[in-house]
């Protein structure tokens, strides 16, 4: 028997493909400790149930979040040991997973060619390029909601199936109970199936119920984490901090703006958005080798961006390009399809677009940023490393004054940086007002170590964030860190190491006195 030449690779044969990309590419950072909100949530939530079973952790403050990642990781530990390159191969294998879910969307609205650009450029995308090895809940429901969205896509384009409706409806429940804030996707998609189906007089109820059926599970945890906790959506200062302190029509105004800039600008993402933009500009050639994407998944999508985009102008109290995820790879699929209909030399486009996401990668742009959205946050990781290395040489029985997230860095061995717990002495950040509070005490620490919270370009370069300054430090937590010298300055003490890397800082500030300190237990991140 001849074989098909024209038949579709089989998926099962492209994700050791996958896989085996994203590893090597990011098998530098396997043994890295664990960053951000992993060491602030995400990997203890994980290991109280790891450990004890439990779905509401204890050893940080309860957010809230649905366990679903908590239970992956820690089922995988018990193969694999919890060591950070065991939980980073995990993320990869998830990374990969949600990168198979883009190549069967997009192959079933668009074709291989197509679906095949799509993962690259998704792939080399630096948000995604460096989530794609942190535990972060946002990995885990891109992968279910993309995937979720390849069979509900497949609903559009081709003869609706009961099998598609159950696997849809599975999918978009685990991304709810991997992240809340993914209900939006099925539930955008439902509201938009009854506005089209009442205007078309034949709705599909069965998608409507397929799409609200994951609201179930989540309010089913939520029933429970107000039974276990008293609080339904998590502590207080959480739900202030992320919902009811963001209802202000001029920050969700300014929260959209900053959301459109993330997606269609960010990370030399304005590279693909020229390009499609003088795409847009040609007479399409259509060949008929192209397929379109049909006007039905074209809506579907543009739904889904939007809802998303509203969803994190209103939640939210930080503006994290994570929280964007699963909408990358759909803006991408949208790009480089026109492309392809328009622009002869599509390919090219694809080039240049590629070539803008691999510089991102490790060259900064001109505006401040969160570290995790590049390898900036490699270079953060590192520095701290060092500067704690310093801490438990010198100075082992050190009380630390620091912020989040070094002081549970200093305080919990588990997350890769200490062997014994400091004592610590936290603060909220490094800014003037922060400092100068804590310099008011200065028997409550006898070490500092500080460090950049963000990346900002350096004073006298270009900064493109500068005009809207004050709105980010009124509306979204902005401040500037005092720098090493003058927080030395300010608490009196003496700078006795720092470093930095690509606009990155760390220091350690010592100061020659005796404390007697506990070891305090900080509030963890308010992040989503």
């Amino acid at each position: 028997m001849v074989p098909n030449r024209n038949a579709a690779l089989p998926l099962w044969a492209i994700y050791p493909l996958l896989f085996a990309g994203i590893y090597l590419s990011h098998i530098t950072l396997l043994r890295l400790p664990y960053f951000w909100d992993e060491a602030g949530y995400y990997i203890p939530a994980a290991l109280d149930f790891f450990r004890t079973g439990t779905l509401i952790p204890f050893t940080t403050v309860t957010n809230a979040h649905p366990p679903l990642p908590s239970i992956l990781m820690a089922g995988w530990w018990h193969i694999a040991r919890f060591v950070p390159s065991a939980t980073r191969t995990l993320v990869v294998m998830v990374s990969a997973a949600a990168l198979l879910g883009v190549f069967r969307a997009a192959r079933l609205l668009a074709g291989t060619a197509v679906a095949a650009t799509t993962v690259l450029l998704t792939a080399a995308f630096s948000i995604w390029f460096a989530q794609s090895t942190l535990a972060h809940a946002d990995i885990f429901a891109a992968a279910f909601t993309l995937w979720g969205l390849s069979f509900y896509f497949e609903s559009l384009v081709r003869t609706s199936s009961t099998r598609n409706a159950i696997w849809a409806a599975m999918l978009f429940a685990f991304a709810a109970l991997a992240k809340e804030t993914a209900i939006v996707t099925p539930v955008a998609l439902a509201g938009w199936e009854l506005v089209t189906g009442i205007r078309a007089r034949k709705v599909r109820w069965t998608w409507v119920l397929v799409l609200a059926f994951p609201l179930l599970p989540l309010i089913a945890w939520y029933l429970y984490h107000q039974h276990e906790t008293g609080y339904m959506f998590g502590n207080p200062e959480f739900v202030r901090y992320n919902a009811t302190a963001t209802l202000d029509a001029k920050r969700i105004a300014l929260s959209f703006y900053h959301r459109i800039l993330h997606l269609v600008v960010h990370m030399n993402m304005w590279v693909a958005t020229v390009l499609t933009t003088g795409a847009l500009l040609l007479t399409p050639y259509a060949p008929d080798r192209a397929r379109r994407i049909a006007a039905p998944a074209m809506a579907a999508i543009a739904v889904v961006l939007l809802a998303n985009l509203l969803e994190f102008s209103v939640l939210g109290g930080a503006l994290l390009t994570r929280y964007l995820l699963p909408c990358f790879p759909l803006l991408l699929l949208l790009y480089v399809s026109l492309w392809r209909h328009h622009f002869r030399q599509w390919w090219l486009l694809a080039a240049i677009s590629f070539a803008g996401f691999v510089a991102a990668i490790t060259v900064n742009p001109p505006y401040a940023f969160a570290p995790e959205d590049n390898l900036t946050y490699r270079d953060f990781v590192m520095l701290h490393q060092q500067a704690i290395n310093i801490i438990t040489e010198r100075y082992p029985q050190a009380t630390v004054l620091t912020a989040w997230p070094a002081w549970t860095e200093l305080m919990h061995p588990d997350l890769g940086y200490v062997k014994q717990p400091f004592k610590v002495a936290p603060i909220q950040n490094f800014s003037v007002e922060e400092v100068q509070a804590a310099a008011r005490h200065p028997e409550k620490y006898d070490t500092a170590l500080i460090f950049s919270t963000k990346y900002e370009p350096a004073t006298g370069k270009l900064n493109l964030g500068r005009p809207l300054e004050g709105e980010a430090t009124r509306y979204f937590d902005f401040h500037r860190d005092l720098l090493p010298a003058e927080a030395a300055a300010v608490l009196h003490g003496e700078v006795v190491w720092q470093a930095q890397k690509n606009g990155e800082w760390a220091a350690v500030i010592r100061f020659p006195r005796t404390v007697d300190a506990a070891i305090e237990a900080p509030e963890t991140s308010k992040h989503l």
